[in-house]
C-alpha cells in the first residue's frame, strides 16, 4: 500500500514560497508543491491565476466571518476538499468547467445529507 505515497515523485511534497499581495499588503505563502498545482488547477478552471484565487478565497472567507489564523491551512484544506469533490462526482473531473458555474449550495447540501446518514 505505501508504496503508492512512498514511491510518488518527491518533488510533490517539496514546499516552495509565494509572494501575493492581499489588499496592498505583501504577503508569503508556503506550501508543498502539490497543493500549488491543485490550487493552480482550481484557478484555471474560472480563469484565473493563484494569486487572483487566494485573495478571493480570502476575502470570500473574511466576508463569511471564518477567522482565518492559519490561512496556509486553509489553502491546504480548499485543494483537499476539491479533489475529494470531484471523487464523489459534485465537480465535474472536466477542467473546463468553471468552479462557479456549479450550484454550490445544491452541492453543499448534499454533502450534508450524506453527511447525516
Amino acid at each position: 500500500m505505501c508504496k503508492l505515497f512512498i514511491n510518488a515523485d518527491a518533488h510533490l511534497w517539496d514546499s516552495s514560497s509565494r509572494s501575493l499581495r492581499i489588499d496592498g499588503m505583501v504577503t508569503s505563502v508556503r506550501l508543498e508543491n502539490y497543493f500549488w498545482n491543485t490550487l493552480e488547477e482550481i484557478a484555471q478552471r474560472d480563469a484565473m491565476n493563484v494569486p487572483q484565487l487566494i485573495t478571493r478565497l480570502y476575502h470570500e472567507s473574511i466576508d463569511a466571518g471564518h477567522d482565518l489564523g492559519n490561512f496556509t491551512s486553509f489553502l491546504r484544506v480548499c485543494g483537499m476538499r476539491y479533489l475529494a469533490l470531484q471523487l464523489k462526482g459534485e465537480i465535474p473531473s472536466k477542467t473546463d468547467v468553471a468552479i462557479a458555474s456549479l450550484d454550490a449550495e445544491q452541492i453543499l447540501a448534499r454533502e450534508e445529507a450524506r453527511d447525516l446518514h
